[in-house]
Order: C-alpha cells, then sequence, then structure tokens
C-alpha cells in the first residue's frame, strides 16, 4: 500500500517537463489528472507503473519557455495574453511566482473569478487538471513543491487556452437540469455530422445563431445550493452518456468530469464565487450535449435503462477502470465513484460500465 502523498510525488516527478499536449492532434497530456485520480481511489501501489507505460505511449510536446514576465497585478499585461498559445511558458512562470509569494488558496481565488469565463477551455481540461491539482494539494502535508508546480501547469494551461463561448449563463429560470435538457431542441446538426469536435462544430459553437436553443437555455436553470445543482448535473449526464452509444465515446465523459471537478475546488473558493463557477459549469454543459448529440434518443429512460441493466458494483468498476488503463475510463469512474457516494444513482454505474465497453483499453 502505497500512500496517497508518496503516490503523487512519484507520479508528478515522473510527468515533469511534460507539455500539455500529446501528438499532431494536440490532445489534452491527462497523465496528471489520471495519476492524481487513480491515488484518489487508494490504487497509490499502481500509480507508477501506470505512469510509465502511459508515458512510453504517447508523443508529448514540450513546453515553451520564458519569453516575457507577465504581470499578474497590470491588467495590461495579462489580458492580452488570454487564449496564446506561445505564452504558455510566461503563463506558467507567472503562476510560479504567484504561488511562492502567497498560500496557493489565495492564488487560486485570485486567479479563478479570471479563467471562469473560459471553463470550456479544451473541453473544460483546464478546470479539470487544475480541480485534481487543488485536491492533490488539499490532502498533502505542508506545501509540496511537485504539487505547487503541478497547480501552476494547470493553471497555466487553462489561461494559455483560454476559450469563451458566446452569451452568459444567469440562473434566473424556473427548471431543473433535466426539465432544461429535455427542451433543448438538437436538430442543427445533420445526420452524418457525428465528429465529436470538427471545426464546423467550433464554429458554430462560437455563432449562437447557429445553435437553436442555446441562448435561451443559458438561464433556463433555477438557482440553488450549488452543490445541489452539481448533483443534479452529474446525474443526469450520466444516464445522457449511456444513452448516446452513437457518438464517440470520451467527449461526453466531461459533462459528468467537469461538474465533479467543480465540486473539488468549491470548498477552497470564497462562497462569493459559487454562483458564477455553477453558472459557466451550466453554460458548458449546454455545448458539450448542442455539439455532440444529435437527438435525445435514450435520454428519458435512462434511469429506467441504468437499472435494468444491472451493472457490476461500483467497487469491481473501480478495478476494472485500474486494469483497463485509459486515462478518460480512470477519471470517469472515480468521478462518478465519488458522486454515487454522495448521492447513490443507478445512472453514475451505467455510464461507467459503458464507458469502460466503449473506451480503448491503454496499450501496454
Amino acid at each position: 500500500m502505497i500512500p496517497y502523498t508518496d503516490a503523487m510525488h512519484e507520479a508528478l516527478d515522473r510527468l515533469d517537463g511534460l507539455g500539455p499536449e500529446i501528438g499532431e492532434a494536440e490532445l489534452v497530456n491527462h497523465g496528471p489528472m489520471a495519476a492524481e485520480a487513480l491515488a484518489a481511489l487508494g490504487h497509490g501501489a499502481e500509480v507508477g507503473t501506470w505512469v510509465q507505460t502511459w508515458r512510453a505511449s504517447r508523443p508529448f510536446h514540450q513546453a515553451p519557455p520564458v519569453t516575457f514576465d507577465l504581470d499578474g497585478d497590470d491588467e495590461t499585461s495579462w489580458r492580452p495574453a488570454l487564449g496564446d498559445r506561445n505564452k504558455l511558458g510566461d503563463w506558467e512562470g507567472l503562476f510560479h511566482r504567484e504561488l511562492t509569494e502567497a498560500p496557493w488558496q489565495d492564488v487560486l481565488a485570485r486567479w479563478w473569478p479570471r479563467l471562469l469565463p473560459g471553463l470550456f477551455t479544451r473541453v473544460t481540461h483546464g478546470l479539470i487538471r487544475t480541480a485534481h491539482a487543488v485536491r492533490s494539494l488539499a490532502s498533502t502535508t505542508g506545501t509540496g513543491q511537485t504539487q505547487l508546480t503541478e497547480l501552476a501547469r494547470a493553471l497555466a494551461m487553462w489561461a494559455s487556452r483560454f476559450t469563451a463561448l458566446p452569451g452568459t449563463a444567469q440562473l434566473t429560470g424556473n427548471s431543473d437540469v433535466a426539465t432544461a435538457v429535455a427542451a433543448l431542441p438538437r436538430t442543427w446538426l445533420e445526420p452524418d455530422d457525428r465528429t465529436p469536435w470538427t471545426d464546423a462544430t467550433r464554429d458554430r459553437l462560437q455563432h449562437p445563431d447557429a445553435l437553436p436553443g442555446y441562448l435561451p437555455a443559458l438561464s433556463a436553470l433555477h438557482t440553488g445550493d450549488p452543490h445541489r445543482l452539481i448533483t443534479e448535473m452529474t446525474t443526469e449526464f450520466a444516464g445522457i452518456y449511456q444513452a448516446h452509444p452513437e457518438v464517440m465515446p470520451i467527449p461526453l465523459v466531461h459533462a459528468v468530469t467537469a461538474p465533479a471537478a467543480v465540486r473539488l475546488v468549491l470548498p477552497h473558493l470564497p462562497a462569493d464565487h459559487h454562483p458564477a463557477t455553477v453558472e459557466a459549469l451550466w453554460q458548458a454543459n449546454v455545448a458539450m450535449l448542442l455539439a455532440f448529440t444529435i437527438d435525445r434518443r435514450g435520454e428519458d429512460t435512462a434511469l429506467n435503462t441504468a437499472i435494468d441493466s444491472d451493472p457490476p458494483p461500483l467497487d469491481e468498476l473501480i478495478a476494472r477502470a485500474v486494469e483497463h488503463g485509459d486515462d478518460h475510463v480512470i477519471k470517469f469512474t472515480e468521478a462518478a465513484a465519488r458522486e454515487h457516494a454522495l448521492r447513490p444513482d443507478p445512472r453514475y454505474p451505467a455510464a461507467v460500465h459503458a464507458a469502460q465497453q466503449r473506451i480503448p483499453r491503454l496499450n501496454r
């Protein structure tokens, strides 16, 4: 049995120096996130081997060097650098300096509202990597330098790839998540346009008039306790994931892992940041739903389908995820297990079981 903190030190040391993206397709580097999820699941003994196997299977980009010192106190310095991929090293340098000079909780609270409009960045991976880094720091006795470095890199990836969605979400409606989702029309994609993230899809997301129902949905959700709204999102979108075997198996995973990631961060943020965080989260999930599905097939009956499918218990699904090895499967399983522990719902294990069957295993 390797303790969580020891497993994380080993994992982050082995992953040190890798850029935020992988290969020609510039896929997101999931190594630190999946390693942390494995450790959180109590499988610290498998973390080192998993990192070694995973790292050997992927070609990484190297992070660019620091070229200019960004000033976090000067908005004319940092704001133009948001979304500038060439400034990744500069952003990392900025966050390194701030995390050296102030408690990490203060740095997180300072930058959270600045980065929040870009919560959708890299299909929410800026948020998710930050959340895993936050849990690692919060779970470590004392201040671990490797964990601080990982938080700096997570925030730098979020800032340098910053992408804001059109419109502004406001929780001023009367609908719960299930009702708001059911009201969304999904007829705007051509039937054969099912690729998960084409340039055409990205362009549509930047032009809300091409997304029937998108802007009205941003204000459809009722206000309420942020944690209750997160639970509504994770249960509903776990059912949605299970209901759509016809789409690529990875993108909709993030409609569950992103809300679960927000839940990890909220205790470390001032309370006045919470409403805007849930609003941005809802906006991102609406965008994912419209980007990656073309109809509502199976969504209305997802709860009954989950009950009838009788998936394995979560303890067994966790063991299968460790053996499966894919980073998304590990993160999805950990997030669903954590959400299920808070409010049991059969859609969580059913969605995890579906993901483990649909997503290819890690080549070992």
